[in-house]
């Protein structure tokens, strides 16, 4: 199985947000590369929300480019297995944390959002990771800073896309 036929799989069982879902699944069957950075009509990519072990706060980075608070996420790459393991590798890549585990049932939320040309969009695909008890985070080159907030506080710092994610992953975790 590719990655493509990964991601059209974990959309097609994704069971919410169901006019964007149908846009990505468009969008794949419309662009073969469709999961690749080159796809110049956008291209999915994967993130995740990094949530300590006592499930009360959440890891933000502080995008190098963008400047912004953000999850950890990005581009697919060719050794990715599955869009879940882009998410974990991503999020793995981007904390420094080992032994993060991805909550169960699939991503917790889409998100399409326009990026600078060549490229037109970002159509994310972001799942929520549990960081293991003790876990010490460690900036990558991809990164200003790593930040602890706790969820009440993301409001603050991030735009309305990471307050979202916030609000879908407690819940996800409610539902636990």
């Amino acid at each position: 199985m590719t990655l493509h036929d990964d991601a059209v799989l974990v959309l097609e069982k994704y069971g919410d947000q169901a006019e964007l879902r149908q846009q990505y699944l468009d969008h794949l069957a419309a662009h073969p590369d469709g999961m690749w950075k080159a796809c110049t009509a956008g291209h999915l990519t994967a993130s995740a929300l990094v949530v300590d072990a006592e499930r009360g706060r959440v890891l933000l980075t502080l995008h190098k480019k963008l400047k912004m608070w953000l999850q950890m996420g990005g581009h697919c790459e060719s050794g990715d297995a599955t869009v879940a393991d882009a998410a974990l590798r991503e999020a793995t890549e981007e904390s420094g944390i080992k032994g993060l585990t991805l909550l169960p049932g699939g991503p917790v939320r889409l998100d399409r959002h326009p990026i600078p040309a060549p490229c037109h969009w970002h159509l994310d695909v972001q799942y929520a990771a549990i960081a293991p008890a003790g876990a010490v985070e460690a900036i990558s080159d991809e990164s200003d800073d790593l930040r602890w907030f706790a969820y009440d506080e993301v409001a603050d710092v991030a735009d309305e896309s990471v307050v979202r994610l916030v609000e879908r992953t407690r819940a996800a975790l409610a539902a636990q």
